[in-house]
């Protein structure tokens, strides 16, 4: 109850400190960000996870900022998925990045060193070195530390399929696989290489991925999470496939959504121009993830086929491999659900032009028989049949009469158009 208590507290005066923080760059303004990054900095990590979640989106980017880094990664872990799956896409453009990262194992968790010179480097025996854009002169410094030949991330695009798995004379591992990066601005596959030599996991890629961080959080929380690099190795295309899997989610979403707009109501064509283009993104979002696991498929099946896992590794590899297998049912099911769907959007432009066509047709009809009015009305022998009559009486009861059977027209063609309707079925009369 007092923790509660606490945390209700806490949230209460954070939320006072945001609104002043809100408030344009004033001295009431300085003070309160002040002021709120010692609350922040007080607060333990479970009940800030608790603030976190409570806060709206804009105030819980704020205090994330606060955060000092230490206690970010705990905080992670104890928040819900949906906040920690915020924060991680939003936020971690803006964490400064670490170019490269060794880990090893203690007390079966994996753990950051600290390396700043060669001899740290020297006394550490990590089982995973992780290099994220790395400079030159950093990749010719691990490469000549670990006597790996280490690939230029900058030229991971476009591989044939031969080398992208392959192993050295030396017992190097050698893997190229596709990770998807799915923001709500863009969606795109990311190139990872993987190097496994001597007991060490090598993966160098040219930006930060949520799953690698993900990994990270799960290994450093669990113990006998991993046992050697290897696991490693196999947890991150494991993550990979859960990630897949959140992504898809999100695509049903989208085309549910877009689903009720589609059979709710009739649709102009500017919205269908834009339903279009959402289902646009998310067929180019649902290939994306396809292509994803069914490369993360190739790489489980070369290491299977190499023997170089053991029989725990090799089931876990099939618990992969099923889960797989599970995606491509959903991708394929998505595609025929966005092909149903762009077919009906295509369909109500149809009726939509229909309905243009036929409002041009029923002009056209109603001024055929008074454009052979017209055209008596102006011949020479209408003004002898008229020689006798005011040209203005003769050419008002003219213009009468082609007013006249204009209406009638019209009329007439109203009744049958309704006759037809009546015998037209409920669900084709409401499209048309």
């Amino acid at each position: 109850m007092n923790n509660t208590l606490d945390i209700q507290g806490n949230l209460a005066l954070i939320k006072t400190l945001l609104a002043k923080h809100q408030s344009p760059e004033t001295l009431a303004h300085d003070q309160a960000r002040v002021e709120l990054q010692t609350v922040v900095n007080q607060v333990a990590t479970g009940p800030m996870a608790r603030i976190l979640e409570d806060l709206s989106d804009d105030d819980r980017q704020i205090v994330w900022q606060l955060v000092p880094d230490a206690k970010k990664e705990e905080i992670l872990l104890e928040v819900e998925d949906s906040v920690r799956v915020e924060l991680l896409f939003e936020v971690a453009p803006e964490i400064r990045i670490t170019k490269i990262r060794f880990f090893d194992l203690h007390e079966g968790r994996l753990r950051q060193i600290p390396i700043e010179t060669r001899a740290d480097l020297a006394q550490a025996k990590p089982i995973w070195v992780d290099l994220v854009s790395p400079e030159d002169e950093q990749l010719a410094w691990a490469s000549e530390i670990f006597g790996v030949e280490l690939p230029d991330p900058r030229d991971l695009t476009d591989l044939e399929t031969s080398a992208r798995f392959y192993v050295e004379e030396n017992g190097e591992i050698h893997l190229h696989s596709d990770f998807l990066l799915d923001r709500e601005d863009e969606s795109r596959n990311v190139m990872v290489a993987f190097i496994l030599s001597g007991g060490t996991l090598f993966s160098v890629r040219n930006e930060e991925l949520p799953v690698f961080r993900l990994q990270r959080l799960r290994a450093r929380a669990q113990s006998g999470y991993v046992s050697e690099a290897k696991d490693v190795l196999l947890d991150l295309y494991a993550a990979d496939v859960e990630y897949s899997a959140n992504a898809l989610e999100d695509v049903y979403s989208e085309l549910e959504t877009v689903g009720k707009q589609v059979y709710g109501t009739d649709m102009t064509d500017q919205e269908s121009a834009n339903v279009l283009a959402s289902i646009a993104e998310e067929e180019d979002l649902n290939g994306r993830i396809r292509r994803n696991v069914r490369d993360t498929r190739r790489a489980l099946s070369f290491l299977m086929r190499g023997k170089f896992l053991s029989e725990a590794q090799h089931e876990d590899v099939r618990e992969i491999l099923r889960d797989i297998e599970s995606l491509d049912g959903h991708t394929a099911f998505l595609f025929n659900k966005i092909n149903f769907l762009m077919d009906a959007i295509v369909g109500f432009v149809n009726i939509n032009q229909n309905k243009v066509i036929k409002q041009l047709t029923i002009i056209s009809i109603i001024f055929m028989p008074l454009n052979f009015l017209a055209g008596v009305g102006g011949m020479s022998e209408y003004t002898m049949m008229t020689h006798g009559i005011p040209w203005t009486v003769s050419y008002s009861l003219f213009t009468l009469g082609m007013v006249l059977v204009g209406w009638i027209t019209f009329i007439c063609l109203r009744y049958f158009g309704n006759k037809k309707m009546k015998s037209t079925p409920a669900a084709i009369r409401r499209a048309l």
